[in-house]
């Protein structure tokens, strides 16, 4: 059993986090932006389905931060410091935030088009459903953009 509910994964028998992505468009708060702050509340997400899946992410969690705009490229790695908790914009109550911290830069970001021209992301909800903000990462999905950044493997 995993110590918690969905979305825990087994890698190598063992329970491991779940994998994220999120989007942000790098004017309004960028990677930089949260290296500086050391943490932040990611809050103010509306859509269904990406708050399904921030319902998912729980302390621990590895997230690719992704920018979009002119950029289109994951940059940086971070972790979730929380689970879902109230979002504090939100005054009826029905949509949740999570605390978040960097982890790391990717040595160098890898593009939308990079990910759209592997096979391996033709499952990718970020190539499927384009203006979804918080998505599942595969393992496999997670180590391939490692690999493509030039970062070392990590678990």
């Amino acid at each position: 059993m995993p110590p918690r509910g969905e979305p825990w994964t087994v890698l190598d028998g063992e329970w491991t986090p779940m994998n994220w992505l999120v989007k942000e468009e790098p004017t309004h708060y960028g990677f930089d932006a949260l290296v500086k702050d050391g943490k932040a509340a990611w809050s103010g997400v509306r859509n269904a389905l990406a708050q399904k899946h921030l319902r998912g992410i729980q302390k621990g969690d590895r997230i690719l931060y992704y920018h979009t705009g002119d950029e289109k490229a994951v940059v940086g790695i971070a972790k979730a410091l929380s689970g879902p908790y109230p979002d504090p914009e939100d005054p009826t109550g029905k949509y949740v935030a999570v605390d978040v911290a960097p982890v790391a830069r990717l040595p160098r970001p890898v593009t939308l088009a990079e990910i759209k021209a592997d096979a391996a992301f033709a499952d990718f909800a970020l190539v499927r459903i384009a203006r979804l903000s918080v998505m599942p990462v595969t393992d496999t999905q997670w180590a391939r953009i490692e690999d493509l950044a030039g970062a070392p493997a990590r678990r």
